[in-house]
């Protein structure tokens, strides 16, 4: 898992960072006794079932089994590859890197080929802007009222009308075609070749929250369809998983303590140049649970600002409900028909834009209302239908007073008594249990001996034991490979004088299920001082005593096929040996 970096340096970084101060960077976190817990950020959950532990610097998952230690947390929730993750840490922690290594990581790394690849492609559409060719598309832009110094902000580019110009260019810097078209930006043509997949179209290069270019969105200068055209998912780029404009935006989003949330370019670029610096853009699709979470780093209030076009779409009301799940306070802006924020801020200005923003209408006022337009709740069915989407929005809240104040408001609104509305929301509580239990049942833990993690455990935090352990037990001894594997390791780290810690102990292996093992491992309930000499001698006496069982049983085995097969001279050699282990035994 290491490559080329020496363990001793991936031990120095773990040994000067602290597991819990780099997590809580990311999500916060609750003591729990000596550890710290939290909502699991790799799988939904309402009941917080996330470990880390401050004694052993690692960090466990009781619901999805995720596991690990610093780098891997960094890895997972960051979409990092682990040589950037140690550079990240490595960075925090003081501790410098050797350059060869870090070269070489570099260079054999994918994805950071894809993201070299997309920052010369950007910096080829943003020098095209300025060309003869890119100056139709750079006055389009400054008649929009886009200013210069925005369009450099934002590297804002022109893709050339010819079919091959940033093959072209790409080329020149040794970049090969089969790295051009995993970077999204060149497409295969039917008969052979390749040609460039945007062309005469204005780019909006897209960043991840480093400012590294991610993919590009496309427009066109006129009313073509389609309006724009967005780079394919790669190893860099999902789409769903960033937010136009969170690396400007995100200390204005922290100062003011909420972001605004729009769609497109354009409705983001105009109001964050005018002054509206917690602005983010979805990138013109429907809000995932990854984006709200990645807003979560930063605030925990949201305001969306609707095209009235989409604002009465029933799913795109039900889209806000992830923010609910996510424990985000979140209110809607509705803008005048024919307005998006783009044209709203032009015409109106930006105190307009914000005094909106600051009366905004908290979710559900906003979805009742527009409800209350759709149906007529004059009539049983229009009150069943309101009643029924309200509750499908209400049953996501955690608090259980705001639940019982919403259920009073609703209630109210519609003339209805609160018990008849209680009874729909248990029913909607038990089809949602439903849903879950059938639909997102969460990974098992791993399936190994208890004996066997914890003996793991009890060498892990008592050094003194290993050796006792070396003296009656072999890593064969252990059942699984996956464990035997461990116990290997341990062995030979001890046997060259090293020290062994469980968060600098999984970077000797590259499977997921070994980390997992480890950490179920250190999260076994404590022993204490007194009986662990007992309890591993316990444990000793049941692992060679397993491993004595199923001697014998495999023996008994090639017994019966000897005897079926009349092969007496095997079956004696078997039964002698078969009558010794009884005799050890």
């Amino acid at each position: 898992m290491s490559g080329r970096i020496p363990e001793n340096i991936l031990e120095d970084i773990l040994s000067r960072i602290n597991i819990v101060e780099i997590i809580s960077g990311f999500i916060p976190l609750k003591q729990a006794g000596r550890n710290f817990r939290a909502l699991c950020p790799f799988h939904h959950e309402k009941t917080p079932s996330f470990m880390v532990s401050p004694d052993r610097q690692i960090y466990h998952c009781f619901g999805c089994g995720e596991s690990g230690n610093a780098f891997k947390f960094l890895m997972r929730y960051e979409r990092l590859e682990f040589p950037e993750a140690v550079e990240a840490l490595a960075k925090k922690a003081g501790v410098a890197l050797p350059q060869t290594a870090k070269d070489d990581q570099r260079g054999t790394s994918i994805a950071q080929q894809l993201y070299k690849i997309n920052e010369l492609t950007a910096i080829f559409y943003r020098n095209n802007l300025s060309s003869p060719d890119g100056i139709r598309a750079k006055n389009y832009l400054l008649k929009r009222g886009i200013k210069e110094d925005t369009l450099k902000s934002f590297n804002i580019g022109y893709a050339p009308q010819n079919w091959d110009g940033l093959i072209n260019h790409l080329r020149q810097k040794t970049i090969s075609l089969a790295l051009m078209e995993k970077a999204g930006v060149i497409l295969p043509r039917e008969g052979g070749g390749y040609y460039d997949r945007f062309r005469n179209r204005i780019i909006f290069p897209i960043t991840d929250i480093k400012s590294r270019v991610l993919g590009f969105g496309a427009r066109v200068l006129d009313d073509t369809l389609p309006k724009y055209i967005n780079s394919p998912e790669t190893s860099v780029y999902t789409k769903g998983k960033n937010l136009y404009g969170l690396n400007l935006a995100k200390d204005g989003i922290r100062e003011n303590d909420f972001a605004v949330i729009v769609e497109g370019y354009l409705d983001f670029i105009m109001p964050y140049q005018e002054g509206l610096t917690n602005i983010v853009a979805s990138l013109g699709t429907a809000l995932t649970t990854e984006q709200v979470r990645l807003l979560k780093r930063y605030t925990h209030n949201a305001v969306i600002i609707y095209d009235p076009d989409m604002a009465g779409e029933l799913a795109t009301l039900r889209s806000l409900d992830i923010f609910i799940e996510e424990e985000i306070d979140v209110k809607v802006v509705t803008l005048p028909k024919g307005f998006d924020p783009d044209s709203f801020t032009k015409q109106n200005g930006i105190e307009k834009l914000k005094d909106r923003i600051k009366h905004a209408s908290n979710l559900f006022e906003y979805k009742l209302g527009i409800l209350k337009s759709r149906y007529d709740i004059k009539e049983a069915e229009g009150k069943r239908d309101v009643v029924c989407e309200m509750l499908l929005t209400i049953n996501k809240f955690k608090n259980s007073i705001l639940k019982s104040e919403y259920i009073k408001r609703l209630s109210e609104e519609l003339n209805i008594d609160e018990h008849y509305i209680l009874e729909e929301l248990n029913k909607v509580k038990d089809n949602r249990l439903h849903t879950v239990i059938h639909q997102a049942a969460p990974k098992k833990a791993s399936n190994i001996n208890p004996v066997e993690k914890l003996l793991i455990k009890l060498m892990l935090e008592e050094k003194e034991l290993i050796e006792t352990i070396r003296q009656h037990l072999e890593p064969a001894d252990f059942q699984d490979e996956k464990t035997a594997k461990i116990v290997s390791i341990m062995f030979d780290l001890v046997g060259q004088g090293k020290n062994l810690e469980p968060n600098s102990l999984m970077n000797y292996f590259g499977e997921e299920e070994i980390s997992q093992i480890i950490c179920e491992s250190m999260f076994l309930p404590e022993v204490s001082d007194e009986n662990k000499e007992k309890v591993v001698s316990d444990c000793i006496s049941r692992l060679r005593g397993e491993k004595l069982r199923l001697k014998k049983q495999h023996l008994h085995d090639r017994i019966k096929t000897a005897q079926h097969q009349g092969d007496e001279e095997t079956l004696n050699k078997l039964i002698a040996e078969f009558d010794y282990l009884i005799k050890k035994g």
